[in-house]
């Protein structure tokens, strides 16, 4: 009784710490990718983007009420996930504790006071060091699925242990039918706590088998993995499966309405299922029934996705896929708009294509029945390879996996090349770096992609480091002064390896359940993933159960060091010391080193940079964007704040899908519809996917409307034959043109009365693709008919070929280029270096940046994170681009103050290296508004920053000498800058600073 109090105790002490960490480091708003998206859509309860995550949607939704305000909303839903974090330590901490048990004390036996100190220290240390560890922690204190599905983790884990615990007893089974209870659960936020069966298996097979056999054990772990795939196939996607079918046999052949064939099918499960349960109880078939109950559970658990149909059937703003039929949540659930990779048989990246198979047909809902919208079909390639993990043919990829593997452009990958990318890349550099993040420490959080100063695992142990990385003397400031200098001396390895060691000494079976944990949420997902190289973002997170499992090995490290100090000292005072190392070991110097870096407190960049898109355009305007992070927090800002409702944001990555161009023929908020003219069936799924071009030889630009009506005409004369005998539009001509009304562009305010005379008479520009994919389409559809009654904006993060040859139109207006009726004016040719000219609307750009703009803290705040420092960089060209053509109109004053309020919002540490590319350029303006102080203070930063970089990256063998020779330009223009603003002691003492360093640069750009 004893024991059991104090380890309820002591659990909930580990929650509470974590609890009171999360909530202290706790993201105050929204943050970067999707989270925006989460809180969007849980505010209203709308549909997120594939698989979908309704449970966590639902529980977000709950904490959102005890937002007292809109702008509160955020937070609470960021505590949900800080919650669910601090509860996964209260359960990893009972796991830690009832492992620690099983080997210390026989069954039967009570617990001793000197155990008792061993077992309760093993828990404290073990889950506080996952509490601390970088990518749990990093997930607790946002609103993300990650939470939420380690928690569903810790629980099930937890769960079979207390199964074991009690497996004598009559009700044992209750246990396991809670555990599949929370497995059909989790499917509704996360797959990831699937891959604890095979684990869960090994526990049930040794419980209820005396004497396991190694055979036996293999069979178990054969039949856990069989159970996995059943539930994650089977009733995951093949229950959906069945039902879209019997519903298309209702629909089509029976002549029944939508729906009848999935009622009916839900009819028989049901039945089916009562039916098994009854049968068993009458027939004395306990396993099956467990099986049949289980089943149920899961599927009870499974049913949190009725509320996406629900949801997306009430068609809300934020309807991703538009799951409203059981065909489209078909789809939904298969991630289809992702597509598919190989992962046992397939192709290498320089395979070809020879042929194809059909696969069956894609289904749509029409107005009376489901119609084929297109084929299913699978390409065939010349050359196959088992295990392909080298198979991408995107160029930057071909090109990536030719360097990492040291290929010639003319030498073929071969089987032994794809084992070669699995273990260096796969496994070393995309989860053991990961893993070594965690548990030795980490060189910064930049993103890494195989150079040695972004990214990469360091232990602070310089020989060490220096083996991997090169020398570890004089490091730079992107690295010593990055808030990820993270250096924990392998000291949470150690103790996780001793534990693990120990572990698999004193009670292998134990121990080998924690490794299968371990291995299916690391190297497994590693298998199945088959990442492609360059990744958007670092992806650490897909492994939180493998450092989950690692973690117990380090609170049982505790109890490892305790034995071994037994021989010395007093039982006690062994379980006393070992329990105060092992929290200096890995807990505390884990907090101390991760706390600078994961303190999202006073950071509200997500948030304030969305507003300045959307500040960034004109009343009732379009945006177009294009990623997660210029969509998602703009989504946030208008549902869940109210920000700007009236822009309507449209997003090129979904515009190329038919369900999300029917949504932008919706009015949304106070956004009305955009002005898209196609009927819905000149759009839908497998009618015009892709338009081709072939040159007619068209003289002149062609008004939009006219390429419009070809491309989207019904006219079998408009269409060209295909090799398999059907009939495509085509584009016919590149050069578009929309001519302007010019009274029509003043008296709509699309331009000012001082830009009159340069309205142009007609846009014309030749369009930069050789097809036309729906979302290409969809834009040319709203260039055409728009007639200039809103204003259209790209941000200024959406990739330039997405511009569609318009770029001599855009100007820039702050975080957003604005489609503008003016002559082209050409770039200034004579600008040099980082000046990069764009066209600027500079009264619009100087109100917006001046005085409407927030800028997240991003001066001050104590932390910012890699998507934050990338903007910065964007905000610092902004500024400078803004002064600079200020200038040139002669509105000097203007121009000091653009500089004076960069100067007053943009934070002086250079937070990525390629910031120096517009520092000398910010120097050389603040020179010309007379700032001269300023000027000196940031050239004198600058160039210590770039002495300090160069004099590392010259000691790299393996860096690249592009880097060098940045540095040396930059550098050479702040003194040309100095030189010619009259600085000359301060241009002198540059050239001074620059000798030393010269020639060791000079050897290494070579």
């Amino acid at each position: 009784m004893q024991y059991t109090k104090i380890n309820n105790l002591l659990g909930w002490v580990c929650f509470l710490i974590a609890a009171i960490t999360y909530t202290l480091t706790l993201e105050p708003t929204t943050s970067f990718w999707d989270t925006g998206e989460f809180i969007a859509s849980a505010y209203k309860l709308q549909v997120v983007h594939q698989p979908g995550a309704p449970l966590f949607i639902m529980i977000a939704k709950v904490f959102s009420l005890l937002a007292s305000d809109k702008s509160q909303v955020a937070f609470w839903m960021n505590m949900s996930s800080a919650l669910a974090s601090a509860a996964t330590i209260l359960f990893l901490f009972w796991t830690i504790t009832a492992l620690a048990r099983k080997v210390m004390v026989k069954t039967g036996e009570e617990v001793t006071k000197t155990q008792l100190i061993t077992i309760m220290g093993s828990g404290i240390v073990g889950a506080l060091a996952y509490t601390f560890s970088d990518t749990f922690w990093f997930s607790a204190v946002e609103a993300e699925v990650y939470a939420l599905s380690s928690l569903c983790t810790a629980i099930v884990f937890w769960a079979i242990l207390k199964w074991d615990q009690h497996a004598s007893d009559t009700d044992a089974d209750k246990w396991l039918i809670f555990i599949a209870y929370i497995m059909g659960l989790s499917i509704g936020v996360h797959l990831l706590n699937l891959l604890a069966i095979p684990a869960i298996a090994l526990v049930y097979y040794f419980r209820r088998n005396a004497k396991p056999t190694a055979s036996g054990t293999l069979w178990a772990l054969f039949i856990g993995v069989i159970i996995l795939g059943i539930i994650q196939y089977g009733i995951i996607l093949y229950v959906v499966k069945l039902a879209a079918y019997i519903d298309l046999f209702f629909v089509n052949t029976l002549g029944l309405g939508f729906g009848s064939g999935v009622i009916v099918f839900g009819a028989i499960i049901i039945g089916g299922l009562a039916y098994g349960i009854l049968y068993s109880i009458r027939n004395l078939k306990p396993i099956l029934n467990l099986a049949l109950i289980c089943t149920t559970f899961i599927l009870l658990g499974y049913s949190s996705y009725a509320m996406i149909v629900i949801r997306a059937k009430a068609d809300p703003t934020l309807n991703n896929n538009d799951p409203d039929n059981v065909f489209s949540l078909l789809s939904y659930l298969s991630r289809e708009q992702y597509g598919d990779r190989p992962l046992l048989y397939g192709q290498y990246y320089d395979s070809q294509r020879v042929d194809y198979k059909e696969n069956g047909n894609i289904y749509r809902k029409g107005d009376e029945k489901y119609e084929i919208a297109g084929k299913k079909y699978e390409y065939v390639y010349d050359r196959n390879t088992l295990l392909p993990r080298m198979y991408s043919d995107d160029a930057s990829h071909v090109g990536f996996y030719r360097e990492w593997m040291k290929l010639s452009e003319s030498e073929p990958p071969t089987f032994a090349h794809n084992l070669g990318f699995l273990f260096s890349y796969q496994t070393g550099f995309m989860y053991a770096r990961y893993f070594l993040w965690n548990f030795a420490g980490r060189q910064n959080d930049d993103q890494g992609h195989g150079n040695n100063t972004s990214g990469n695992w360091i232990s602070g142990i310089k020989p060490l480091d220096a083996w991997h990385l090169g020398s570890q003397d004089n490091l730079p400031p992107s690295i010593k002064e990055n808030n990820g200098y993270n250096r924990l001396y392998f000291l949470p390895l150690i103790l996780g390896l001793i534990g693990a060691f120990w572990h698999f000494k004193r009670n292998q079976k134990d121990a080998g359940v924690v490794g299968l944990l371990f291995f299916f949420t690391g190297m497994a997902i590693v298998l199945y993933l088959n990442q492609n190289p360059l990744q958007p973002r670092e992806r650490d997170y897909a492994y939180a159960g493998s450092f989950y499992a690692f973690t117990i090995w380090i609170g049982l490290g505790v109890a490892a060091i305790a034995e071994i100090l037994r021989q010395k000292v007093s039982a006690s005072t062994a379980g006393i010391v070992a329990t105060v190392a092992g929290l200096l070991a890995a807990p505390v110097i884990m907090a101390k080193e991760n706390w600078n870096d994961h303190d999202r407190s006073d950071k509200t960049t997500a948030r304030d940079f969305a507003i300045d898109y959307l500040e960034s355009c004109a009343p009732n305007a379009i945006l177009f964007t294009y990623g997660d992070n210029d969509t998602y927090p703009l989504w946030y800002v208008q549902e869940v704040e109210g920000i700007r409702p009236d822009v309507r944001v449209v997003n090129l990555s979904l515009l190329g899908t038919d369900w999300y161009i029917r949504q932008m023929k919706e009015k949304v908020n106070e956004a009305e519809a955009l002005p898209i003219t196609m009927p819905n069936n000149k759009f839908v799924m497998g009618v015009r996917d892709v338009i081709r071009y072939y040159d007619y030889k068209v003289e002149g630009a062609v008004e939009l409307k006219t390429v419009f009506d070809v491309l989207t005409s019904d006219d079998e004369s408009d269409k060209v034959p295909m090799q398999d005998g059907s009939k495509d539009n085509i584009l016919p001509t590149k050069n578009f043109k929309i001519t302007i009304d010019p009274n029509q562009v003043l008296t709509n305010k699309t331009v000012t009365a001082n830009q009159a005379a340069n309205v142009a008479s007609s846009l014309e520009w030749t369009y930069n693709k050789d097809y036309v994919s729906k979302a290409e389409l969809a834009m040319l559809d709203i260039l055409a008919h728009n007639n200039w009654k809103r204003p259209i904006y790209f941000a200024v993060t959406v990739p330039a070929d997405n511009y569609i040859g318009l770029q001599k139109y855009l100007y820039n207006e702050g975080f957003a280029y604005r489609l503008l009726p003016l002559k082209p004016a050409l770039p200034d040719s004579t600008a040099t270096g980082g000046r990069e000219d764009e066209l600027i609307n500079t009264s619009a750009m100087y109100n917006n940046m001046v005085n409407k703009f927030k800028w997240g803290n991003i001066k001050n705040a104590s932390y910012l994170d890699p998507e934050s420092t990338r903007m910065i960089a964007i905000i610092i060209k902004s500024f400078n681009q803004l002064a600079e053509n200020l200038l040139k109109e002669g509105k000097t004053e203007e121009a000091r103050k653009v500089m004076l309020k960069s100067q007053e919002v943009i934070p002086d540490k250079n937070y990525l290296y390629y910031f120096i590319l517009h520092r000398y350029y910010t120097a050389d303006l603040l020179y010309q508004v007379k700032e001269t102080a300023r000027a000196n203070k940031l050239v004198e930063n600058t160039a210590t920053y770039i002495l300090a970089e160069l004099n590392y990256m010259a000691g790299l063998s393996t860096q690249g000498s592009n880097d060098l020779q940045i540095g040396a330009q930059v550098y050479n223009e702040l003194v040309k800058t100095t030189e010619k603003h009259g600085q000359l002691a301060l241009s002198q003492k540059l050239k001074n600073q620059f000798k030393p360093i010269e020639s060791r640069l000079i050897g290494g750009m070579q």
